[in-house]
């Protein structure tokens, strides 16, 4: 197939264009690097450097089989403070691309939705009929677009599938050339992982441990991880599932283990792995930070085969090895 693939520089997006180059498909990459790398685009891709509100051109111009959509802003303190960045290019930005593709009769669409459009759960494991209310812009902002696909699927016989992803790790290690490997470079870091990985390397001088007194089994948050090659995993199998669903229907799954690693938990796996101290203090709680955040991904399962397969130790170990190969980045 051709695939269009927006936000194709990015951590997960590159990912996933490796793999689905790797399966044979097509790919073009969309992207306007303004969090994304150039040299993260995987050999093999075409890209184009623009945004998502400017995918028209690209779109007349190649006969594409569907849209895998990762690019969006991410960073949850910032949604807070500058929210109309998350409006217009995760709302509005998506509704312009879907309007682009419904003018080019393109109507198969796997999305990057998040965890986040749930907020605080009122119980765990978290299911797709789990009330939404997010808590910050972020959330709802991409809980917007989930809204507008399947209002698309039933108005405009759009074909979509949307991947609520719990918390990212890892990276694509390749073996034969390092410099191909794929992994985490994010310029404003605030995943758990790759901080802790920070302070192992000696980057960061300490890790601060945002409460210790849940009611968790070592007081510390629990949340749920999984290896971005799974998730990458995830979303072949998804577009699978949009292509043979062609003419209308909005499939919403959980990408998570299914089970959860408390920040003490994952501290415990830096060190082991790293074989490096890694200190870290303890901090107060944060407001609004849920004790537990663990995904059902039964529907998963059920409907794309899909399961994860790699474990919290493969998680930190694949990181820290991509972490050693582009620490000078």
């Amino acid at each position: 197939m051709r695939l269009l693939v927006t936000g194709g520089a990015g951590y997960i997006g590159s990912v996933v264009t490796a793999e689905l180059l790797g399966a044979g498909h097509q790919v073009t990459v969309l992207d306007d690097l303004s969090t994304g790398h150039a040299d993260a685009v995987p050999d093999g891709a075409e890209f184009v450097r623009a945004s998502i509100t400017e995918a028209d051109p690209v779109l007349a111009a190649g006969e594409f089989d569907a849209v895998l959509h990762f690019a969006a802003k991410s960073l949850v303190p910032e949604s807070v403070v500058a929210p109309e960045l998350y409006w217009h290019n995760n709302t509005v930005g998506s509704l312009a691309l879907l309007d682009s593709m419904r003018r080019h009769d393109l109507r198969t669409i796997v999305f990057s939705s998040t965890a986040a459009t749930y907020g605080e759960p009122d119980s765990v494991p978290i299911e797709e009929t789990s009330p939404t209310r997010p808590t910050n812009p972020y959330g709802a902002s991409k809980l917007a677009v989930d809204h507008l696909l399947t209002s698309y699927a039933g108005a405009h016989r759009f074909s979509a599938v949307s991947l609520r992803y719990f918390n990212v790790a890892g990276a694509r290690i390749d073996g034969e050339d390092p410099a191909r490997s794929l992994g985490e470079r994010h310029a404003t870091e605030t995943h758990l992982i790759p901080i802790a990985l920070q302070v192992a390397a000696g980057s960061r001088p300490q890790l601060q441990v945002n409460g210790v007194h849940y009611p968790t089994p070592d007081g510390s948050c629990v949340r749920d991880y999984i290896h971005v090659l799974d998730l990458a995993d995830a979303h072949l199998r998804a577009l699978e599932h949009a292509v043979a669903h062609a003419g209308g229907g909005h499939l919403i799954c959980n990408l998570g283990s299914g089970s959860g690693s408390s920040v003490r938990e994952v501290l415990d796996s830096v060190r082991r792995i790293t074989g490096r101290p890694t200190p870290a203090v303890d901090a107060p709680n944060r407001p609004g930070d849920p004790a537990v955040l663990i995904a059902s991904n039964d529907r998963a399962a059920a409907e794309l085969g899909w399961r994860p397969t790699r474990d919290l130790d493969r998680m930190v170990a694949d990181a820290w090895q991509f972490y050693r190969q582009h620490s000078h980045d």
